[in-house]
Order: C-alpha cells, then sequence, then structure tokens
C-alpha cells in the first residue's frame, strides 16, 4: 500500500512514465516542457508567461506561483499583468526580443491566458501582435478560458470569432491528455507560420485532472514540404511597414499554420468503416460528449462497421485544413457536425465541399439540418444525451439494418425518460452563490432608502439577485458609466456603484475618470480589501496601498471622498489628501446620505479585509483569533430575523425550537466580522477571550490499521460523485481518490466543478 517512488512534485520533475496532473498544472508543465525540448535540439531559449486570471483559469497564476522554484530552472519567466491587453503587448515585447541590440536569447516563446472576456478585451493587440509575427525561435500560445454555460461569468462566451477575426489559428484540446501535446504542436505551428496561435479550454477540461503519460511529450513536428515561404520568411522584422504585414498576414501565414496542422496530423480519423455513409465531426469537449453518446448508445465497432460510420476529430477548428475533411467526406451520403454554440467547422466545412466533387456531395447537418431547420442549440452546451438523440435522428433516416434501428430507439428512449424525470424534477433548495460570512460585501453593498445602485465584476456582483437595490451591471472597466448615458432622460439623480480594489486596478479607473470628465451625479462604494476575492483570493497585481488608492482618486479629480473602516486606529490618515473624512464603517448609511447629494462624481472608500482571506490566514496563524465571539439566546429570541436582513451573512441560521423558529450563529462558519450587533437585539450575547471548544482528534499511535480487502477487478469505468459546496472538502477528496487510483496504476479522471463553489 506504501509506494515512495510516487510524489506530488512528479507533476513537474519527471519527463517520462505517468503522471497524475490537473489541466492547470498541465498549462504549468508546458514550458517547461518547451525549454527541454529546445534545449535539445541546442537552441538557448527563454519562456515568458503573463495574463489576468478568470474562471476557468481562475487559478493559473497561483499554481505558477507555487511552481516557481521549477520555471526558475527552465528560464521561464512569469509576470502577472493588472490586466489582459497589457499582458498580451508584454507577450509582443518577446517576439522582438531578437531585434534589440544584446539579446542575451536565441528566442523567448510567449505563452499568454485569460479568460473569454479578456481575450474580447485585448482585440487591438491581437491583431497588431499577430501582424507583426512571431520570432524564428519565439512563438505565442494564447491560452483562452472559455465558459460555454456561463457557469462562472456574466455572460456565455466564446472566444473563437475573436481569434478568427485576428487571423489567430484556434486548437481545441478534448482532455487534459493533449494539453501538453497540443500546446507544443501550438507553438511549434507559431514558430513556422508567424502567428500567433490560440488554445481554448474549459471548466470540462481545465478543471479536471487525469493520469497522463508523459512519453507523448517526445513526439516530433515536421515542417510541410510542399509550403513555399515568401523572400524575407514569415517572422517578425523591423522596420516593417503595416501593408507588407498584412500581406504576409493575409496571404501566408495562415495558410502556412493550415498546412503545418496537416502535415503533423492535427485532426484524426478516429473510426472508419468499409463502406461508410454517416459522418461525424466534432471536436474539444463536444468530442468527448460524442464519443460517450456512442458509447450509451452502445454503437461499438462492430455495430459503427454496420452502420457505415467515420469519426472524425478536428484539433484546429479555426482555419480548417480542407484536405482532412474532403478525404474524410469520400463517399458520405451524410455529414453530421458537433460543436457546441455558434458554428465554426459547419461552415468552413460547406465551403471546403462545395466546389469539391460537384456530382456527390454529402448533405451537411450541424446548427440546422439540409432544409436550414434548427436542428443543434446554439445557445446552451451539449450533453452526452442531447447528442445521443441528434445521433440517432439522423441515423433513423438512412437505410441502417432494422435489428440496430430497433436497437438505437429503444436506448434513445431512454435517453428522454431520463430528461424527462430530470426536467419534472424540483430541488428542495435553489441554493445560490453567496457572500461568505463576515464579507464586506455583506454591509457595504447596503444602499439607503430611495437610492439605487449598479453592479460591476466581482464578488459584488451577487447582490443582484439579493433585495438591495441593486440592478445591471457593466463589463470590467466601465463600472457605472451605463449611468452616462441614462443620466439625462432619468428624473432620479444619482446613482451608487459598487467597485471593488482589483477591478480598480485592472480598469476601473478609467471608469472614474469618465465619470469625472462627464461631470455626472456618481457615488462609487470603493472597497479595498487586498485580495481579487473572487477568482481565489489572489493579492491585486501591481503596488496599491489605501494610501496610495485615496491620494489617485483625488488626482483623478474627485473631490469628495471618505474612507470607512472596522479599524479607524489602523488608518494611514495622516497620508491622506486634505479634506479626506474617516469614519467607523456602521457610519455606511450616514455617508451615503451625504454623498448622494453631492454634485458629480464621489468615492466611498470601504475598508474591510476579505473574510475567506482573513479566515485561511487565521488557521495558518498569520492573523490572530478574535477576542470576541457573538452568541444568540434563543429564550430572548423572538425569531424576527433582523439580524439576518441587517448583516445579510448565512452564519445567522434558524433554529428550530419548541418556542417555534429562533436564530443561531454557526461558529464553524463564523468569521467575526460582528456586522450582526447592528440590529441592537436583546438575545444577543458577547463573549470575549474564548475560544469555541474544538474537538479532541484522534491519536492513531502504534495501532495497526487492517488491510482493506482486496478490491473487485474493473472491468468498466466506475464512476463516483461527491457532492458539497465551497469549502467542504469536495476537491480534497477527488484528489485523494484520484492519486489513491493512481497508486493503484488505474487510469484516473477526476472533474473539479468548481465555478462559484468558494461563495457557497
Amino acid at each position: 500500500m506504501i509506494r515512495t517512488d510516487v510524489s506530488l512534485e512528479d507533476v513537474y520533475k519527471k519527463t517520462s512514465g505517468r503522471v497524475l496532473m490537473s489541466g492547470i498544472q498541465a498549462l504549468v508543465r508546458l514550458p517547461m516542457v518547451q525549454i527541454r525540448r529546445d534545449r535539445a535540439a541546442g537552441l538557448n531559449t527563454g519562456g515568458f508567461v503573463s495574463g489576468y486570471r478568470g474562471s476557468p483559469l481562475g487559478g493559473y497564476d497561483s499554481a505558477l506561483g507555487r511552481a516557481r522554484k521549477f520555471l526558475q530552472v527552465h528560464d521561464v519567466h512569469v509576470q502577472p499583468a493588472i490586466n489582459e491587453d497589457l499582458a498580451a503587448t508584454a507577450i509582443w515585447g518577446t517576439q522582438q526580443v531578437g531585434i534589440w541590440p544584446g539579446a542575451s536569447k536565441d528566442g523567448v516563446f510567449g505563452i499568454w491566458y485569460g479568460k473569454g472576456p479578456g481575450v474580447d478585451r485585448s482585440g487591438d493587440v491581437l491583431k497588431h501582435a499577430n501582424a507583426a509575427g512571431t520570432a524564428q525561435h519565439g512563438g505565442v500560445l494564447c491560452l483562452a478560458g472559455d465558459d460555454h454555460g456561463a457557469k462562472s461569468s456574466s455572460i456565455p462566451h466564446q472566444s473563437d470569432h475573436a481569434f478568427m477575426s485576428a487571423v489567430i489559428p484556434v486548437l481545441y484540446p478534448s482532455s487534459v491528455h493533449e494539453f501538453v501535446r497540443m500546446g507544443l504542436l501550438g507553438l511549434a505551428m507559431s514558430r513556422y507560420s508567424g502567428c500567433w496561435v490560440a488554445m481554448k479550454v474549459l471548466s470540462d477540461t481545465v478543471e479536471s485532472t487525469a493520469v497522463v503519460d508523459l512519453d507523448q511529450e517526445q513526439c516530433s513536428f515536421v515542417e510541410p514540404p510542399n509550403f513555399a515561404i515568401p523572400e524575407g520568411g514569415l517572422h517578425i522584422r523591423w522596420p516593417d511597414d503595416r501593408w507588407s504585414q498584412d500581406h504576409r498576414l493575409q496571404t501566408y501565414k495562415a495558410y502556412a499554420a493550415i498546412e503545418f496542422g496537416s502535415v503533423n496530423g492535427v485532426d484524426r480519423l478516429i473510426i472508419d468503416s468499409k463502406r461508410p455513409r454517416f459522418g461525424i465531426v466534432a471536436s474539444g469537449k463536444a468530442f468527448e460528449d460524442v464519443r460517450e453518446a456512442l458509447d450509451q448508445l452502445g454503437i461499438d465497432r462492430e455495430m459503427a462497421e454496420a452502420i457505415g460510420l467515420r469519426l472524425f476529430k478536428v484539433g484546429m477548428p479555426w482555419p480548417l485544413p480542407p484536405a482532412g475533411i474532403r478525404a474524410f467526406s469520400q463517399g458520405l451520403e451524410e455529414v453530421l457536425i458537433i460543436e457546441e454554440r455558434r458554428e465554426i467547422i459547419e461552415n468552413q466545412i460547406k465551403q471546403h465541399l462545395f466546389n469539391w466533387r460537384t456530382d456527390v456531395r454529402p448533405r451537411i447537418v450541424g446548427k440546422f439540418d439540409e432544409h436550414e431547420v434548427p436542428f443543434l442549440p446554439l445557445d446552451r452546451e451539449l450533453s452526452e444525451a442531447l447528442v445521443a438523440q441528434a445521433i440517432v435522428a439522423r441515423l433513423l433516416r438512412m437505410d441502417i439494418p432494422a435489428d440496430i434501428k430497433e436497437r438505437l430507439k429503444a436506448r434513445v428512449e431512454w435517453f428522454v425518460a431520463r430528461e424527462q424525470r430530470l426536467n419534472g424534477y424540483a430541488p428542495l433548495v435553489n441554493r445560490m452563490p453567496h457572500y461568505c460570512p463576515g464579507c464586506p460585501h455583506n454591509t457595504s453593498t447596503k444602499v439607503i432608502e430611495g437610492s439605487r445602485a449598479a453592479a460591476g465584476i466581482g464578488c459584488h456582483f451577487m447582490v443582484q439577485w439579493m433585495d438591495r437595490r441593486t440592478d445591471t451591471f457593466t463589463h470590467m472597466g466601465a463600472e457605472g458609466i451605463t449611468w452616462m448615458g441614462i443620466a439625462p432622460y432619468s428624473k432620479d439623480k444619482h446613482i451608487f456603484v459598487n467597485l471593488g480594489d482589483g477591478t480598480y486596478y485592472h480598469s476601473g479607473i478609467l471608469a472614474i475618470r469618465q465619470a469625472v470628465a462627464a461631470k455626472i451625479n456618481i457615488t462609487y462604494k470603493l472597497l479595498w480589501n487586498e485580495a481579487v476575492a473572487m477568482t481565489g483570493g489572489q493579492p491585486v497585481d501591481g503596488p496599491l496601498s489605501l494610501a496610495q488608492l485615496v491620494n489617485q482618486i483625488r488626482d483623478e479629480g474627485v473631490q469628495h471622498i471618505a474612507v470607512l473602516s472596522d479599524d479607524l486606529s489602523n488608518l494611514p490618515a495622516g497620508d491622506f489628501p486634505a479634506g479626506v473624512t474617516t469614519h467607523p464603517r456602521e457610519h455606511i448609511d450616514r455617508a451615503m446620505e451625504e454623498f448622494r447629494e453631492y454634485e458629480g462624481c464621489s468615492v466611498i472608500v470601504y475598508d474591510q479585509g476579505c473574510a475567506a482571506e482573513l479566515r485561511r490566514k487565521r488557521h495558518r496563524k498569520l492573523a490572530p483569533e478574535p477576542v470576541e465571539r457573538v452568541f444568540i439566546n434563543a429564550r430572548v429570541c423572538e425569531g424576527c430575523g433582523d439580524c439576518s436582513v441587517q448583516s445579510n451573512c448565512i452564519a445567522i441560521e434558524p433554529k428550530e425550537t419548541p418556542m417555534g423558529r429562533k436564530r443561531e450563529i454557526n461558529q464553524s462558519a463564523c468569521n467575526v466580522d460582528l456586522s450582526c450587533l447592528k440590529g441592537f437585539c436583546p438575545s444577543f450575547v458577547t463573549i470575549k477571550g474564548v475560544q469555541p471548544k474544538k474537538g479532541e482528534g484522534l491519536e492513531l499511535g502504534e495501532v495497526a490499521l487492517p488491510e482493506p480487502p482486496e478490491a473487485a477487478p474493473l472491468l468498466q469505468p466506475f464512476n463516483i460523485a461527491v457532492t458539497g459546496v465551497g469549502g467542504t472538502g469536495v476537491l480534497t477528496i477527488g484528489g485523494i481518490l484520484g492519486m489513491a487510483a493512481h497508486l493503484d496504476g488505474k487510469a484516473a479522471m477526476v472533474l473539479d466543478v468548481s465555478g462559484l463553489a468558494q461563495k457557497g
């Protein structure tokens, strides 16, 4: 049972064999593998990683930081940026290293990361940098975290079209097993073609953990033998006018990427038949949905042969290499394209096949059928059930053996019945994400009677589904500026806007600058808590002390500024500009009443640390334990619930008693910000100098544990669902089970559906 040859550091140290790694760890490992390959090829290269966090890549920067010692040994420099477009600009700089005198490297490859909205934000620099090109021994890979179902985003997003408009090829791995190899392919493609190359990941892939065979990293890539490189090459150079850049990009570089992908098998035929009639094309997560659907339908190799089924896996959705899809379509009656959200592959297949074999062309079915009737959804994620029903619907229209038709009908009826059961299920509780107990947003997002507020991006976004008169939101960096377009036509004269310090440093300062310039009556309630809490509590990427923030706001032209704090004694009030007032945080209502009467832009800075981060610091002995605890005397409590209204804190829970429903404080959840005391209720009891009693724990000592019974052999995949919310150890349990399976030589996979889990 004891394996001494396995370590958690294997994911970065081992160069062969099998390791258990997550999608995030695979992306951290990628630049190290590239450096090792370059050194083996005699190249003195470096790696540079920059970007901005966001789900599903929210933990990537933290993982890079934890692996710093491994990255430094491999000459990989990590520098997170304050926003995505500035990160992309720095990556653009890595490709210019050889242009500047005194370069210490043969080349530097760059890896950019950001979620889908960050891709949109960076459109200008992506177009400029891709037109300029990459260095011969550099290359650029853009890691784009997409959220098709808006699990943890303000809007569903699909980054493919943004990359297409910048003429950046898009790779789409279907599982963590492909991350490193496809990333290496992307960098090699970028070096050959002069294009930046994107690699798209979803929570289903990047938030999964799997046992991965490292031998695939020994792959080699070949250059297209028949592609004609123009005189002067495809790479970045200086001087270089805009027309020459555009000519190379439009005429050569994208086609060089297509050829490179083709000769290196970026798209693959997975299932073939001797007499093919029906073809399925899929990419990324949709490919995994297709494989699962075929398995659930009982379509094995034998049945696929009887049907005449072909399955084609697309690794580069755009630009789609035509040679592979034409060879795949040869002899088919119909091609079914399975892809999520708006069609990318479908339109290209139609284009590739339109002038090819005009005498015999297969029917093309995807988002629409052959009669242009909607078939697969454009606006939501796919599931294996939906994919299975789509496959059967098309097969039943074809002339296939009657016994197979009956089997498929029976199987799809099972899917339909299951869907009906799910649709008819009403959960007892609809658990919405919520602020942690003690979160500063519990108090700072309150709005006084007669006023309204708007939200932006950050934890305060969740206030919109709470009864706090906060309506509408904007994207990151434009918080409140919708009011500039509303104010001239509204009877309301003022609005409050929530803003976090992380968003402020990212781009929110531009919103304040615009509000000052437009002279609109608006008050920003700016939370300073030194944490980018929405993505996991990372520090703000840059120096931003409270005094710096207040002085910067004044220098932007904001005349009315107040600072509210839960600890006035620690405020650097002496460093604040003249006229800035300080108050205890209980002054929030009075401050709002005062500030909504001011003309122009004003700011209330709310100083209170992130409750989740404070809890972590206390566990790590980096912050003192609270000296005061609050309890509710159930005999006095009348169950009115005003304490919950005043604090908006989920540590206050119902307590059923013989005298009816009362309230109690869950001491294990409470982070002791004492906001519940504002209700002035006689049932509250404060106790100082004590700590809640904890269990004694269990000392095993020398007790010999019995050996577990020998498990039955796994003849088919075995699934375990671990349920829970943030903070209950779900991810830890998954990690332990995955590692145990790995130690036992099993092919394990774990999917961590985190999203907004850390918000309860």
